[in-house]
């Protein structure tokens, strides 16, 4: 399902509780914060999914509950240590976007060394995976995360600190993880449910 991303005062948006995309009811607190000079606008305020009916709560156009920023829920079969810096990331995204990218960056160097790299120079890293195949979608990917999160860290020509720019980061991590594990654990356990004589078969023909 499309991950929507929660806004202010928007209709639906996917849940930053339950993960689902639903209707929410906003509720306007009234209460103003003086000293900031902004005496005719609310400025707390809070949303509640009609599905799971649990709240999230915003001050002005930020959420900052839950604290999981506007990003969307890590792939399940996103490794545990990777998704803690996921997490991490997300928690920040709202208040620093760019030490959310460099911590996704860090998040994609620890990816690499789960699938057999050193994990010590990222570039290098993405470079042996390509040689080993990997698809030309998942090294654009890796790298649009790599160079964003070195551009957190070492300002260049990125805008690290515009959180649109950062969002996309957490999209495209997601999506490392589906090429990368989700799919072929996918593929392998419904491949090995065929009958022993089939699969002896393929093996037989490829050997050719």
């Amino acid at each position: 399902m499309k991950h929507i991303q929660p806004k202010l005062h928007q209709n639906s948006f996917t849940c930053p509780n339950c993960g689902v995309l639903a209707k929410q009811d906003w509720d306007a607190r009234g209460l103003k914060f003086e000293s900031f000079g902004n005496n005719n606008n609310n400025v707390l305020g809070s949303a509640t999914c009609q599905h799971c009916r649990e709240t999230s709560i915003w001050i002005k156009d930020k959420m900052y509950y839950p604290d999981t920023g506007n990003s969307p829920f890590p792939n399940p079969e996103m490794p545990e240590v990777v998704k803690n810096l996921y997490l991490e990331a997300a928690s920040i995204s709202n208040k620093s976007p760019r030490g959310a990218a460099a911590l996704l960056r860090l998040a994609i160097q620890v990816l690499c060394k789960e699938l057999g790299e050193t994990g010590n120079n990222i570039n290098s890293d993405i470079g042996n995976l390509v040689k080993k195949g990997l698809p030309e979608i998942v090294q654009q990917s890796l790298d649009v995360v790599r160079v964003t999160g070195n551009d957190a860290v070492h300002p260049g020509q990125i805008d690290t600190d515009n959180p649109e720019t950062v969002g996309q980061l957490f999209d495209l991590t997601n999506v490392i993880i589906e090429y990368m594990i989700a799919l072929p654990n996918k593929v392998s356990g419904i491949y090995s449910a065929l009958p022993t004589g089939k699969i002896d078969g393929i093996n037989n023909r490829d050997k050719k």
